[in-house]
């Protein structure tokens, strides 16, 4: 796991990444903290250390975590506030890749609303 400045006190925002191994080396080469097939045990661990330390953070998700069901993940989500937890698409199969956002919107706005524009 390589580890973030922010690890160090320097009170700066933490870049977390948090996936499949070939997908964190890439966010390893851009100086973020990596965790590499990470489990929703270790998400649930790092959400409650920032979460109890108030420490800032981006924390970047594949789906399996970005739609887990921990209570910290839950508590990120509702609350708000210093951290950030956003969903990028599997190494694997971006082209299949759905975000849970789009069901709401098409759910809101219908279809036509994700359907590419003439532009």
């Amino acid at each position: 796991m390589t580890r973030g400045a922010d690890e160090q006190g320097t009170g700066e925002t933490r870049l977390i990444a948090m996936g499949s191994a070939a997908l964190m080396e890439g966010f390893a080469l851009i100086g973020f903290e990596t965790w590499p097939d990470a489990d929703a045990h270790d998400l649930e661990g790092i959400l409650a250390e920032l979460i109890n330390h108030r420490r800032q953070a981006l924390v970047f998700l594949e789906p399996d975590l970005a739609r887990s069901d921990g209570p910290m993940l839950r508590k990120v989500r509702t609350e708000g506030g210093r951290v950030v937890v956003t969903e990028v698409p599997p190494l694997q199969a971006p082209g299949n890749y759905h975000p849970e956002v789009e069901s709401l919107v098409v759910s809101i706005l219908g279809a036509a609303a994700l359907e590419g524009g003439d532009e």
